[in-house]
């Protein structure tokens, strides 16, 4: 945390607390809240809108999580134990999270989408002695309850003890957490084989919290909107973290309909709001094809006035775009949004630069759930468009092996890299050099002012007959903007028994509406079309020469990303 004198820094504040609420560079997770409390008792900390509308401020939050690490202190739980959180974003699902912390116990969150064989595998492979789980799977998971698992309810109206219920005297864990210690271990990629648990420290997660702060200014006066998954690193630590560093409040979405999202956005009067591409591809379509059906003047007139507001903001640094632009913010209830921040994947950079130009300041940023997760953020004061952004404060980055191009595999070294795998010290060392920097497995390129720019995972890289390599992500990306298309997987194949070089394929699941409005025959003519305006657009190695339709939904993540090894099994022959 060096920095010259004249030198300003989000954590600057922290100094004041330094030897009293905490002690050495960072503070804990716990400690963290604490202070925020201190500082900011009376804001709003957790809101939510369905079943019941109902918000607790930074005093009342802490106050729960205060009696509910007691209760669990009384009851067993020491230092290094780990307990499981798993469920809809909820207050309850962000205290059982703090009061395990409080505890001086480790945080295991969960996707609760995970099948009860799935969870139990992961229950058992992580050590856990409890969980936090919905009302609905409490019962299902391990009715016989072979693991003595004890289980706490994130849902009134279970027989199970409901979180805010717990409560006991008032005690400290027997030895209280320091920075470098495990403050979670997160799942990742699928339940196959040995499963990978990140472990984080609480080092990691503050730094990275306050450090990605130097790409991005927040407020306490900020509203954020967790919609995606919790339990994944980007929204655990984009939303839910960096809210409760600096006293910000947070609405917890519980469904992703976007006529709820929308209903909600307006309701807790969000001004950071943070998504996966495939969301914002949505809402900009959705609200450019309304202008369109004003007629052509208006919706020519309209996107000049866009322009213009991109140029002036782009340029002069000046942001017309909220009032020129205000009437059509409110109906994507964007009206009160600062910032929206992608991630999870590769954002078209035509949507990027519309809601620019809307007034809205849009971020799009990069990082693993090994890096906590956020190493990249792209400044609003000096975007661009095809980047990831540059690298916040305490990261190093380096491409490593770079082709002609540029592009080589992406290493990264900082304050956030994980302390390793839980149980799986070979692949800690497989993915982190002894001097300390992770490979990511991503490749990409830096430019000459910093910026990061991504083209692909080497592990899905198809190597053509050629030699030339091709990464997927590259390919699809030209897909995002068709409405037609609602999933694409790019694949290699072998066009010929024994041939040594791949092939390109694309697997497509049409956009249901589409889909059911026209006869097969006018469908696949329409995907040879779109194939045909993709491959113009692509150097001649890169284009697809197989196209292959889905009468079913491709397999995803919960945070909507393809699981692709599973798409490639189900598509191997077609």
């Amino acid at each position: 945390m060096a920095r010259t004198k004249d030198s300003f820094t989000p954590w600057d504040f922290l100094d004041e607390y330094r030897g009293k609420d905490f002690y050495g560079n960072w503070p804990t997770v716990s400690e963290m809240f604490d202070i925020t409390a201190k500082r900011y008792p009376d804001n709003m900390c957790f809101r939510v809108f369905v079943p019941k509308e109902y918000s607790l401020t930074y005093k009342e939050a802490q106050a729960n999580i205060n009696k509910i690490s007691s209760y669990l202190i009384n009851d067993g739980v020491k230092p290094g134990d780990k307990i499981a959180v798993s469920g809809k974003n909820s207050p309850e699902w962000a205290t059982a999270y703090l009061s395990v912390l409080k505890a001086g116990a480790i945080i295991v969150p969960l996707d609760i989408s995970y099948n009860d064989e799935d969870m139990l595998k992961l229950l058992t492979f992580g050590d856990v002695s409890r969980i936090f789980i919905d009302g609905d799977r409490i019962e299902k998971l391990d009715p016989k309850n072979t693991l003595n698992l004890k289980r706490y309810s994130l849902e009134e109206g279970s027989k199970h003890p409901y979180i805010f219920d717990l409560s006991a005297p008032s005690c400290s864990p027997e030895r209280t957490a320091t920075e470098d210690d495990v403050a979670a271990i997160l799942f990742t990629s699928g339940t196959t084989g040995t499963p990978k648990g990140v472990m984080l420290t609480h080092k990691n997660l503050v730094s990275d919290c306050y450090q990605a702060q130097s790409n991005m200014n927040i407020y306490p006066t900020d509203i954020f909107y967790a919609i995606l998954p919790i339990h994944h690193a980007y929204t655990m630590l984009a939303v839910f973290i960096e809210a409760i560093s600096v006293g910000a409040g947070i609405v917890f979405g519980k469904r992703l309909v976007v006529s709820q999202l929308l209903k909600e956005l307006k309701q807790g009067k969000v001004t950071m709001f943070l998504a996966v591409p495939m969301l914002f591809n949505k809402i900009i379509a959705s609200l450019m094809a309304g202008v369109r059906k004003k007629g052509v003047i208006v919706y020519g007139l309209i996107r000049f006035m866009m322009g213009f507001s991109g140029f002036v903001k782009k340029v002069f640094g000046v942001n017309i775009g909220k009032k020129l632009f205000g009437f059509l913010l409110r109906q994507v209830s964007l009206e009160t949004n600062r910032i929206c921040i992608s991630g999870g994947g590769p954002l078209p950079p035509s949507t990027f630069k519309q809601f620019n130009e809307l007034g809205i300041d849009f971020v799009q940023g990069y990082g693993l759930t090994e890096t906590s997760p956020i190493t990249h953020l792209n400044p609003i004061y000096a975007y661009e468009e095809t980047s990831v952004g540059k690298n916040c404060a305490g990261v190093e980055a380096k491409i490593v092996n770079p082709d002609s191009d540029g592009n080589g595999l992406i290493y990264l070294r900082g304050s956030m890299i994980m302390k390793g795998y839980y149980k799986n010290e070979e692949a800690t060392k497989e993915i982190i050099a002894d001097d300390g920097f992770l490979n990511t497995g991503d490749v990409g390129h830096i430019d000459s002012r910093g910026y990061l720019y991504l083209t692909g995972r080497a592990k899905n890289v198809i190597v053509t007959e050629g030699g030339k390599n091709v990464f997927p992500e590259e390919i699809e990306d030209h897909f995002q903007l068709y409405n037609e298309v609602d999933q694409i997987c790019i694949v290699g194949y072998y066009a010929k028994e024994g041939s040594m070089g791949e092939s390109i394929k694309a697997i497509i699941y049409p956009a249901k509406a589409y889909s059911s409005s026209v006869t097969k025959e006018v469908m696949k003519a329409r995907f040879d079309q779109i194939i045909e305006e993709v491959n113009k657009e692509l150097q001649s190695y890169k284009k697809i020469t197989k196209i292959a339709l889905s009468d079913t939904e491709l397999p995803m993540t919960s945070t909507k990303k393809i699981k692709r090894f599973e798409v490639i099994k189900m598509f191997k022959d077609k």
